[in-house]
């Protein structure tokens, strides 16, 4: 078992921030490897997963647990790996989560879902509930975040694999694409593709790139955000059928220079709520509706992985009318970002990696 007494390792961090609010960073645990998601246990505790394959419970002291038995096999190559980590509304009760993870072989891989019960510090009931087919064999553009809708189906990312983007477009594919689940795998009958022909039903939306930032707010509104190529980034407001646009219009150019598309919007296409150009390559997405910050309340709050920290996206009434760079001291890149019991927790991305829950700053 990986243990430290953080205490002694670690001073919190203090910022002041006179446009902003007044916080400081204090550590949760330290030395991960390339953690990619954070869940909260009930009654305190953390599970992380992390890109290589593990999943790992961190305990309220911060000691770090060995591998949890009875994971799923994962291809592990550049993006490829283990993602999400997401509990069911009633785990306390069903002891119930999914993963979300790059499923081999390599040259026939494809973003997939795990269901488990978590039982005395193992992974009971596996069940693969959910595949995204086309499979492909690129190591590269998953997507891979999960949440629960209020009416507790399941909204699943994918990637558009990076040499299939045109099929982002094709409602045959499940690249690039939102998939919208019930829990055991089937598919909800009020899905806005269930009666097209020659379309899969498990699309929810369609026309992104390679979204990793996902959050439903408390009003129920679903708010995402995705890589683009050399610039174009988004963060969108999903909207049951609606097609984002990748890559017919994009804000983005090939990483070569050259053009994608010569068109920004059109007809037909979701424009996004807010994009970056360059890009910020945004990773984990909160939506912050808690108390000990009101100056940020009801903000989207992005993780910015090219920057190396956290953007908030001021929103009033549906607008994003303000952007604001946050905990760019930490100096590491940001993996994912949530938002719970009042508190923003950050996870940073790469080796001897460190969570870190941000305070409102103590007054002596």
């Amino acid at each position: 078992m990986r243990s430290r007494t953080l205490a002694a390792t670690f001073l919190a961090l203090t910022f002041n921030l006179a446009q902003a609010e007044d916080y400081q960073l204090t550590p949760i645990a330290s030395g991960l490897d390339h953690p990619w998601c954070i869940a909260f246990l009930p009654g305190g505790g953390y599970l992380v997963t992390e890109l290589g394959g593990s999943l790992r419970e961190i305990s309220q002291s911060g000691e770090i647990g060995d591998p949890i038995a009875g994971g799923p096999e994962v291809y592990h190559r550049s993006q490829g790996g283990l993602f999400d980590v997401l509990l069911h509304p009633d785990f306390s009760e069903n002891q119930t989560l999914f993963l979300s993870y790059a499923a081999p072989p390599a040259r026939d891989n494809a973003t997939q879902i795990l269901r488990a019960k978590y039982v005395d510090g193992a992974l009971t009931s596996p069940q693969v509930i959910f595949t995204v087919t086309p499979r492909k064999p690129t190591p590269v553009h998953y997507g891979g975040r999960m949440v629960f809708l209020d009416d507790d189906t399941l909204l699943l990312t994918t990637g558009d694999g990076f040499d299939f983007r045109e099929q982002s477009q094709d409602l045959a594919s499940g690249l690039g694409k939102v998939m919208r689940i019930h829990i055991d795998g089937s598919v909800p009958d009020d899905n806005p593709f269930v009666n097209t022909e020659g379309a899969l039903a498990s699309i929810f939306t369609y026309g992104h790139r390679n979204p990793q930032g996902l959050v439903v707010a408390s009003d129920g509104r679903v708010y995402l955000h995705e890589h683009g190529p050399r610039g174009g980034d988004e963060t969108n407001l999903l909207i049951a059928g609606a097609n984002y646009g990748w890559p017919a219009v994009t804000f983005g150019r090939e990483y070569s220079g050259g053009t994608i598309s010569p068109f920004t919007e059109g007809p037909g296409f979701e424009p996004p709520l807010h994009h970056w150009t360059p890009s910020i390559a945004p990773s984990g997405l909160a939506m912050y509706e808690g108390e000990r910050f009101p100056d940020w309340q009801g903000d989207l709050l992005v993780g910015a992985l090219v920057d190396k920290e956290v953007r908030r996206l001021d929103l009033e009434d549906g607008v994003i009318v303000n952007e604001e760079a946050l905990f760019s001291d930490l100096d590491r890149r940001i993996r994912d970002v949530r938002a719970h019991d009042g508190y923003i927790y950050l996870v940073e991305d790469g080796t001897d990696a460190t969570i870190w829950r941000v305070e409102p700053k103590k007054t002596s």
